[in-house]
């Protein structure tokens, strides 16, 4: 005698333990509380505030700590083909506490809700140098594309002030899937250049 298939039985037993493997899933990402439990307690809050309650999870403690993010693979890929010196080297590492979230701006305060951006005499101050050898170290990671120099006004020698802006493919203080457009529009250019545009990893 021939079995016969039912597969609206097999279709509906399907569905059935998907929807426990689902429940299961609930249950371990929410301390063994199912999803049925969630929604009454809800209901239960609803009734008793007369307000429609919504859940969320409290901020990490940890979601107010400042970090860079530095590209190893490129800064390898630049080391390998030494594209940058002892001295440039020093100054990405030693200028990381100055670069603002996601428009990575070297600037004067971090923490501040509308950062100022640092003119090189500040920086050169900050890392216990001189103008002119500050100025010729932002000069040569500028030509190199790893800098952006962008004017903004007057120093109080009534040299040029500008805002400095690192690549980043170099570091990076944002959000690696979302990087801010006007970084990707100042450095759009320099990621053409000859060693730039073979770095393995690449944000656009």
């Amino acid at each position: 005698m021939q079995n016969t298939i039912n597969f609206k039985q097999v279709e509906k037993n399907a569905r059935i333990r998907d929807f426990e493997m689902e429940d299961e899933k609930f249950k371990q990402d929410h301390n063994e509380i199912s999803k049925d439990e969630l929604e009454k307690a809800m209901e239960i809050m609803t009734k008793a505030t007369g307000k429609e309650i919504y859940i969320g999870t409290k901020r990490s403690t940890h979601s107010r700590v400042r970090f860079a993010q530095f590209m190893q693979s490129n800064l390898g890929f630049l080391r390998k083909n030494k594209y940058l010196t002892a001295r440039e080297k020093s100054f990405f590492l030693d200028i990381t506490p100055l670069i603002a979230f996601d428009s990575n701006c070297i600037v004067v305060d971090i923490t501040v809700k509308n950062p100022v951006p640092m003119n090189i005499s500040q920086i050169a101050e900050f890392l216990g140098t001189d103008r002119s050898n500050m100025s010729k170290i932002i000069n040569s990671l500028k030509r190199k594309g790893l800098l952006f120099k962008g004017e903004s006004g007057l120093e109080n020698n009534n040299a040029k002030a500008y805002a400095i802006f690192i690549n980043p493919h170099i570091i990076y203080t944002g959000d690696k899937d979302n990087v801010n457009r006007a970084l990707q529009v100042m450095f759009h250019k320099a990621m053409k250049m000859k060693i730039l545009k073979d770095l393995p990893d690449k944000l656009f």
